[in-house]
């Protein structure tokens, strides 16, 4: 199979390994992206982390929340310079309102007839590209962020707390919103260790293994070996593993369990969504 010019700027783009490294991953690997990649990572070429596809298109990330309800919706355009227009922007807003207040699972043709009537208004093409619903229980609360004026990153975090009352307090709103600017920022694959696939979590020991081996390490040493990488990978993709936002030296869980103890209340993020504007889905 020919490899293009194409085919190795895209497994690039995915990977950040290098040119020549992809294009001879996709030559042994026939063409296979996910062989190719699978190959990169065992060569240590690429990172082992889940990684959102890079940007390929413009739009808008929009997030809004009602009552035990919120929604994360990303609206595509052609142009940044649309994306940044007024009534695309309240276009977004509009959309992601009704989501709720209609409590759609899915895109149906209201919403869609709303996008072709600003297309004919703009003179730009555009779609509803994606949207996921998150819901809350009453001892929780939502925190939500969408950065800066481009609007073309977003998230939404919920923030537990045993005692309800706990999240009356500034702090504990303050830990929340900070939680979603941390979302935005860092954009974990997971919540937490206990969440991940197991299938995903058996072929990164594999990974980790082969590339222990590429080392020349004693047999002896190799599960010491895999264990602290995967200990590694799961504090770099998990949220409550990462160093928080606004201290690093701290994981998310750390200073939540400091929240915890001004609150005199176990507090803990129990959930999140993020987009990135053109992300592989």
């Amino acid at each position: 199979m020919a490899i293009t010019a194409a085919d190795v700027k895209k497994l690039r783009d995915k990977t950040g390994a290098g040119m020549m490294d992809c294009k001879n991953a996709l030559t042994e690997a026939e063409g296979d992206f996910a062989k190719a990649e699978r190959i990169l990572k065992e060569l240590g070429k690429a990172a082992a982390a889940k990684r959102s596809g890079r940007a390929t298109n413009e739009g808008r990330i929009f997030a809004h929340t009602q009552g035990n309800s919120g929604v994360l919706l990303e609206l595509a355009c052609e142009t940044d310079f649309v994306a940044r227009n007024e009534t695309f922007v309240e276009l977004g807003n509009a959309l992601t309102r009704e989501v709720l207040e209609r409590n759609l699972a899915a895109p149906d043709e209201q919403l869609e007839s709303k996008v072709k009537d600003t297309i004919s208004t703009i003179k730009e093409n555009m779609s509803l590209r994606r949207f996921s619903r998150i819901d809350k229980e009453d001892n929780e609360i939502f925190a939500s962020y969408i950065h800066g004026d481009s609007g073309r990153l977003g998230g939404i975090v919920k923030v537990k707390a045993d005692d309800p009352a706990a999240l009356e307090r500034e702090d504990v709103q303050n830990f929340a919103f900070d939680c979603a600017l941390h979302v935005v920022a860092f954009r974990p694959a997971y919540l937490s260790g206990d969440t991940i696939e197991p299938d995903y979590i058996a072929e990164q020991k594999e990974i980790f293994m082969q590339q222990a081996k590429n080392l020349g390490k004693p047999e002896k040493v190799l599960e010491g070996i895999v264990q602290g990488k995967l200990r590694k990978h799961l504090a770099e993709i998990c949220f409550v593993d990462q160093g928080f936002v606004k201290d690093e030296k701290k994981s998310v869980g750390a200073v939540a369990k400091e929240i915890s103890k001004e609150a005199g209340s176990s507090v803990t993020v129990n959930g999140f969504l993020v987009y990135a504007v053109g992300e592989e889905v």
